[in-house]
């Protein structure tokens, strides 16, 4: 099913939506599309498209990440992977088949010196809006089209620039080098939003974190509400000021331990809430309510066990107490590799009947933005 915008903001601001919402947000990894096609796949299962997916369809304005980066090159390719100079100036190698996501082998900031050479990255500059880009945004959302904004992670941003370890230390050792990228971000953030917000709304403002593993996340409440919030909060005090009603993170992993810092700093939707994690979007609602809604959660490694282990789950995920709005159901990150075709197509059939959707649209929109 076709969402319309403002079905989508009732379903995520528990305001009476048309019905739940199933989703698959993020699609296969790498080499499982290879696996469905021997397993018989057809071209619109492969494409995803053939499973009658919700979705609700979205324009992106503004651009509040890096401009007149680096220009990307090709230092090395082999038949197994590729290294490349990219935006930042950081060497990142791809192991072709596998990953999708580069892996950077060095970072172009360790001290304020090298901050200040790429400063101007993240800087305002006229050319981070586009007015008549602005104008037809405008004219979509009155056809329903969702708006969306997107601003830097404020834990993403300084691992982007410094890696893990030092965006973990880098608070306790140079707080003025994180609070000056931060500081630096946020006064482009918010000078975007508000001359993006003087032509169209934003309706959803969306922030990439991916800061946690299995064990926890990478930085505590006190980091958290030290240098993100007031990040966060200028970004997302001044959208909401101006219509904004959705302000959703995405971060893989166990976020339990921030969930209340980040609630502080205005956050209102989690994803993709990982099981594996030990994020569970039930426990969550009973603790929190309809403080925030969540998107995901429905455990992707249960795909490869059996017909059984799937209803549990299903059985779980999908309870009455879920169904009261606040929740797009989908797996809780791409579909593994090893998720045989028959499992994901018994998965997808009865999710669907047990939320009662009994008619349904091929055309699936990516949900993860």
């Amino acid at each position: 099913m076709k969402w319309n915008r403002q079905e989508f903001i009732d379903l995520l601001t528990f305001n009476h939506p048309p019905r739940e919402m199933f989703v698959e947000l993020m699609g296969p990894l790498v080499g499982l599309e290879d696996e469905w096609r021997r397993q018989g796949a057809s071209e619109g299962e492969i494409a995803l498209t053939d499973f009658g997916f919700d979705y609700v369809p979205v324009c992106t304005v503004g651009n509040m990440d890096a401009i007149h980066g680096f220009p990307e090159t090709v230092i090395e390719e082999t038949g197994e992977y590729v290294i490349r100079r990219d935006y930042l100036g950081r060497t990142s190698k791809l192991i072709k088949g596998y990953a999708s996501i580069p892996l950077p082998m060095d970072f172009p900031v360790k001290c304020m010196d090298d901050w200040r050479k790429i400063k101007h990255m993240f800087e305002y500059d006229e050319s981070r809006v586009d007015t008549d880009a602005l104008l037809q945004a405008k004219k979509l959302q009155s056809q329903g089209v969702l708006i969306r904004a997107s601003i830097p992670g404020g834990f993403d941003l300084p691992r982007e620039l410094m890696g893990d370890e030092m965006a973990c230390v880098c608070g306790y050792e140079d707080p003025e080098l994180l609070n000056d990228i931060l500081d630096t971000a946020g006064i482009t953030c918010e000078r975007v939003i508000d001359r993006i917000t003087k032509v169209v709304s934003i309706d959803y403002l969306f922030v990439h974190e991916d800061m946690a593993g299995k064990s926890g996340p990478l930085w505590g409440p006190k980091q958290v509400l030290e240098f993100v919030k007031p990040y966060y909060r200028g970004a997302w005090d001044l959208a909401s000021s101006r219509g904004t009603k959705i302000f959703s993170q995405d971060s893989d992993g166990n976020m339990n331990a921030v969930i209340d810092a980040f609630i502080e700093c205005g956050i209102n939707v989690f994803y993709p809430c990982e099981p594996a994690g030990n994020m569970d979007i039930v426990e969550l609602r009973k603790k929190y309510g309809s403080k925030f809604a969540v998107m995901g959660g429905i455990d992707k490694h249960v795909l490869r066990k059996s017909k059984e282990d799937i209803d549990r789950e299903l059985e779980y995920k999908l309870q009455p107490c879920m169904r009261s709005g606040g929740t797009v159901f989908g797996l809780d990150h791409r579909i593994p590799n090893g998720t045989p075709l028959n499992a994901y197509r018994y998965y997808v059939n009865q999710a669907r009947e047990m939320l009662g959707i009994a008619e349904f649209e091929k055309g699936w929109g990516r949900m993860a933005f």
